[in-house]
């Protein structure tokens, strides 16, 4: 299972439950999206391009692969 938010600090961030849920395709998918490993939050995480569009293919992505997903979007305050 996924959790799939844009973050203020973080950018879009794509969070597993456990584990478990990074199989090889996964990471290779997050990967080739832009995403990488933040150890410090234990997720995916991109900077680039946030916003609903951006939430709803990264979890349409994550769905394709077999994952159950949680998004969410709200809007970030402005800098």
């Amino acid at each position: 299972m996924f959790l799939v938010v844009p973050d203020p600090a973080h950018g879009l961030v794509a969070a597993p439950e456990s584990s478990l849920d990074l199989t090889p395709e996964t990471k290779e998918s997050l990967a080739a999206q832009g995403f990488a490993w933040n150890s410090e939050i234990e997720a995916y995480t991109r900077q680039a391009d946030h916003g609903p569009a951006a939430v709803d293919d990264t979890a349409s992505m994550l769905r394709e692969l077999g994952h159950y997903v949680f998004s969410a979007y709200r809007p970030l305050p402005r800098r």
